[in-house]
């Protein structure tokens, strides 16, 4: 293949892709968004967490993408920061390239040899829409198909605080597992919205992972016995859409500013956690054998927090690996894909 060929489509190359809206990825049902808060639709119209995986075949030594991206305004800070690709293999960083910001424009990545299969992280941040894709001296392929792993989450699961789209925790434990991650971390959101939860019932998943918790003791104030009545009813809507699909609630992590001070509604965070917890192992005791636990309290240190409240670099990865660790213990890496997404 030659550069003067024509552009792959890129559909069947990309990864992490909850929803289309006329062909963008979206993590929100476009169908559903009027019962949504404000802050989760607006969360989830960047694409965190979407990628390219693929192969390459005989005589590739580059990719090409042909891209558009939000380019901000002449008074922005963040005017003159480069978009940049990373390229990964299951083990680890192989190069990253960064292009001026631009409406539309193409980005080359060269290739080592082996055909990979490799996997591109693009500027998230900038809401980029990839247009289309081409090998540079030998075709590309899509990536075979893993397991499916919706994980939904606040800002923390979005990736908050990590230096690169590929060190948020939930991409680290996909690549642990060899599994397709699609992120549903909304920041500021994710507080046990029952439309939320409806949806993740509705969409295709062979794992889940639920994460949230953290914004009911500050954003939007929970007592502990509303957070284990919401993370019930949370968790029955799910399951009704996913009776028996493995699932993983992760409580919330470590958060030293309110572990234990009451919030407005005299709940501390310990308190909160405790009753989500309680939710959880009730739900296990009563059958669902298809459910597990991770109590998250003692999975981070304040040496892991970048900001006393959202992970460095190491705690993502510290973070996903423990993730990944508690799915091998309940049996759910196991897993097999049941095929593309609708």
């Amino acid at each position: 293949m030659t550069p003067d060929e024509p552009w792959l489509d890129p559909g069947p190359f990309l990864r992490g892709v909850a929803w289309l809206e006329q062909g963008r990825a979206v993590r929100a049902d476009p169908a559903d968004t009027a019962r949504l808060p404000w802050d989760t639709g607006e969360r989830a119209t960047l694409p965190i967490g979407v990628r390219l995986e693929f192969t390459a075949g005989a005589g590739a030594h580059a990719m090409e993408i042909r891209y558009r991206a939000t380019v901000p305004g002449p008074t922005d800070a963040l005017r003159d920061l480069a978009h940049g690709f990373a390229l990964w293999d299951r083990s680890g960083l192989l190069t990253e390239v960064f292009t001026d910001p631009a409406a539309e424009a193409v980005v080359r990545i060269g290739l080592p040899a082996g055909g990979g299969p490799f996997t591109v992280h693009p500027p998230e941040a900038q809401a980029p829409l990839v247009l289309g894709l081409r090998g540079v001296g030998g075709p590309l392929a899509p990536a075979p198909r893993a397991p499916r792993w919706v994980v939904h989450g606040d800002s923390i699961t979005e990736g908050w605080w990590s230096t690169r789209p590929a060190h948020g925790w939930p991409a680290v434990t996909g690549r642990a597992l060899g599994w397709d991650t699609v992120n549903l971390g909304y920041a500021g959101a994710a507080r046990g919205e029952l439309a939320t939860a409806e949806q993740l019932a509705a969409l295709p998943a062979d794992v889940l992972t639920l994460a949230f918790g953290t914004n009911c003791w500050s954003r939007v104030p929970f007592s502990a016995p509303l957070l284990y009545e919401t993370t019930r009813a949370f968790l029955e809507l799910v399951r009704q859409g996913h009776p028996q699909t493995p699932l993983l609630l992760l409580s919330p992590v470590l958060r030293p500013d309110a572990e234990r001070t009451p919030n407005r509604l005299g709940a501390t965070l310990g308190a909160l956690r405790d009753a989500m917890e309680r939710a959880v192992l009730e739900r296990v005791v009563a059958g669902d054998g298809r459910l597990a636990l991770l109590p998250g309290r003692d999975l981070l240190g304040p040496g892991h927090l970048a900001d006393g409240l959202h992970p460095n670099d190491e705690g993502h990865r510290v973070l996903g690996l423990a993730v990944a660790a508690a799915l091998r213990r309940a049996g759910f890496d196991t897993t097999a894909p049941a095929g593309p997404a609708d």
